[in-house]
């Protein structure tokens, strides 16, 4: 099996029986805020593009790149669809002229021409991706591999029950916003970083362990920004508190846990893989390129710019009437809003600035009162300060998911009293009347629904599934006094009341053992 590295999460799989090209990426992403890194944009992808099928792992546009689909990959590619509860992904695939589908079994192997076996686990819940992840397993000729690409499965025992696995793709560096927009002093935010990137890595290491394959790929990371006013985010200033470390410093850091088995790949980086072997070859010597990062991102900022310029220059559209457009929109959502708005449960404040950057217009959306209004000074919990341009931008493309445009692009600051809400995110992400419904139905039936299966943590007995998104707490939890902390996500609950300490809701069950 051979694995030719295309940049970020981006792959192609070589086998006898046939190609897979993987989440191909080039074009920017999220008001060009994001771009890979190492730049791949000089691969030659006529050819990497024709291929006999493809693969999007999910619509993140770090992973689904319209554009680049459109103009360069084979249209007679057939797609290995996810089961996803919604159909968009196969919509927009249509859309751009792809229409050999291969609609997959979630946790199912399916055998395909020559011999080719895939399996392709979906996740489902409303936070997971915009409303859906999923990982891709193959296998030929005893050869075995997972691309795990940034999807956060509670376990990978269904992979490992199929055999061995040689290679293994996934993630290790940052893909959100946090805490790098928060309005915190800047040793708070140092310190959130840097409990958020060491999280990261835990979270790396326990896949990585659980699997135990011959050969781990760090993938799917870091993006690289590229626009001046977000250069600060590049991890080349020594902040320990960054969440975007690069692969060699993945290198480093599995080298500190014991790793001898990673493998980086750079954009045309080729590895052979075999049930006993690996070989790699590089276009270039791969520790002199990191050693020179600063001077790569400058070369690429410099060639990049007049892409940024242009679309900056696309997004202003005065003619709008952003408070008059959002009631329209969002109002009939949060009629129809019972778990999503109940879990908000008060105001969300957005700040626009004008194209001056000083004159302010403060939108509220008010969930209890089911209504989107002007700001009318009252208290709120939560604040989001952006450009006018931006929500006028997502207003005229009539934009349903806000996680997978606004705020992936960190051009916004946020504060908030009190715990993170993943409601909030939840329903920006849910701007169309499917998504909307999904989510609520899925909220119903995960609420409703009770674990009574228990597991032992240190003194404690706990239910075994996490109130967040019912990860493994006998595989992910750590007890440190009373103070339980699921590494899958970074979640922690007071054990005595069962309260959740980093989010609103989700209370635990949990007894002493020995009281």
């Amino acid at each position: 099996m051979r694995i030719t590295g295309t940049g970020h999460a981006s792959m192609r799989i070589d086998t006898d029986a046939g190609s897979i090209l993987c989440d191909p990426w080039v074009n920017p992403a999220y008001f060009a805020s994001w771009f890979p890194f190492p730049d791949n944009s000089l691969l030659d992808w006529e050819t990497l593009g024709d291929v006999d099928y493809l693969y999007v792992s999910h619509l993140h546009r770090d992973h689904f790149d319209a554009e680049h689909l459109l103009r360069f990959i084979s249209k007679k590619a057939t797609v290995l669809l996810p089961e996803y509860p919604t159909s968009q992904l196969e919509d927009e695939l249509r859309d751009l002229g792809f229409t050999s589908f291969f609609r997959t079994k979630s946790d199912e192997v399916h055998e395909l021409d020559g011999g080719l076996k895939v399996m392709i686990q979906a996740l489902i819940s409303p936070t997971d991706g915009p409303i859906g992840d999923s990982s891709l397993w193959v296998e030929h000729d005893g050869v075995r591999l997972l691309n795990q690409n940034d999807a956060r499965p509670s376990d990978l025992s269904r992979f490992a029950e199929l055999g061995h696995v040689h290679a293994h793709l996934l993630q290790f560096s940052g893909a959100i916003w946090y805490p790098m927009v928060y309005e915190l002093p800047t040793a708070a935010k140092t310190a959130f970083g840097k409990q958020k990137r060491d999280r990261q890595f835990d979270r790396t290491w326990r896949y990585i362990d659980d699997l135990k394959a011959d050969h781990v790929f760090p993938i799917a990371g870091p993006p690289c920004f590229l626009d001046d006013e977000l250069w600060q985010f590049n991890d080349i200033f020594g902040d320990e508190g960054n969440i975007f470390p690069d692969q060699s410093v993945f290198m480093s850091e599995y080298a500190k846990v014991g790793g001898t088995n990673g493998v980086v790949l750079l954009p045309g980086s080729v590895s052979d893989v075999t049930a006993g072997s690996i070989e790699t070859t590089h276009p270039t010597d791969v520790d002199e390129f990191f050693a020179n990062k600063k001077a790569h991102l400058e070369e690429m900022r410099d060639r990049k710019a007049p892409i940024i310029a242009a679309e900056k220059a696309s997004w202003r559209h005065p003619e709008i009437d952003v408070l008059g457009e959002l009631k329209k929109r969002i109002e009939p959502l949060l009629e129809e809003s019972i778990y999503l708005a109940k879990g908000v449960g008060g105001p969300v404040r957005f700040d626009l600035v004008n194209y001056d950057g000083d004159a302010i217009e403060s939108i509220v959306v008010d969930f209890p009162g089911k209504q989107v209004r002007a700001y009318a000074d009252e208290k709120v919990r939560y604040r989001f300060r952006t450009q006018r341009e931006l929500i006028e931008h997502l207003i005229f493309i009539d934009e349903g998911d806000w996680v997978n445009s606004l705020f992936l692009s960190c051009r916004f600051s946020a504060a908030r009293i009190g715990q993170y809400n993943e409601f909030v995110y939840a329903f920006f992400k849910c701007l169309s009347e499917e998504r909307l419904q999904y989510a609520e139905g899925w909220y119903d039936e995960h609420e409703k629904s009770v674990d009574a299966e228990d597991t032992h943590l240190g003194d404690w007995t706990v239910q075994r599934r996490c109130p967040h998104l019912k990860a493994d707490l006998s595989r992910f939890g750590i007890v440190e006094g009373n103070v339980l902390t699921c590494q899958l996500h970074g979640w922690k609950f007071d054990l005595p009341s069962g309260k959740c300490l980093t989010s609103v809701g989700h209370k635990i069950r949990a007894e002493k053992t020995n009281p």
